[in-house]
């Protein structure tokens, strides 16, 4: 009874379900690479969801997908690299720019009978270096998800999925729109 009283944390899962477009005729012909590591991509996240309770998801695990499709359709081609310092890496694969994310979420719902979130929010900053590891700039977007409760019956991470989607499309947009990224 306890633990139905404090609310309990729920997992979901917050990935995209959609990639923006990628178009061959307007991409720009520059190879680049994003770092991530593993515990970045193990570190799990506890959010506010419904009814006094929380979920948790895995956001860099699971937004890597939408950072790499994002990139993809800016750009001639898209790697993983462990660090800016990964000069083998760098140079193999010809990578003009080295983008390293730093991801935060929040989420939350008013209502007091159900868990999942009915709001979400996601907010990528990147750091962008050259393959010399220079500063260039910072690139920053943001994604935001609703689903009520008809919606996400079947799939409790909707709202995360839905923020997942737009951060995708505001994050190409982004890196699209920084002329230092050209």
């Amino acid at each position: 009874m306890a633990a139905f009283l404090v609310g309990c944390a729920h997992p979901i899962v917050i990935g995209p379900t959609q990639t923006p477009a990628r178009y061959a005729e307007s991409l720009i012909n520059k190879n680049v690479a994003y770092v991530l590591s593993e515990s970045e991509r193990s570190k799990e996240v506890t959010t506010d969801g419904g009814g006094g309770d929380s979920v948790s998801y895995f956001p860099y695990r699971d937004l890597e997908k939408g950072i790499r499709d994002a990139l993809r359709a800016v750009y001639a081609d898209v790697y993983v690299i462990r660090s800016t310092k990964d000069t083998t890496a760098i140079k193999s694969g010809n990578i003009s720019y080295i983008f390293i994310p730093e991801i935060s979420t929040s989420s939350s719902s008013p209502s007091i009978f159900t868990w999942p979130p009915t709001k979400f929010t996601i907010e990528i900053s990147c750091n962008v270096f050259d393959a010399d590891g220079n500063l260039l700039t910072q690139v920053h977007a943001k994604g935001s998800g609703e689903a009520e409760f008809s919606e996400f019956v079947p799939e409790f991470g909707l709202a995360g999925r839905r923020a997942a989607n737009d951060l995708s499309e505001n994050f190409k947009r982004a890196v699209s729109a920084d002329q230092k990224l050209r």
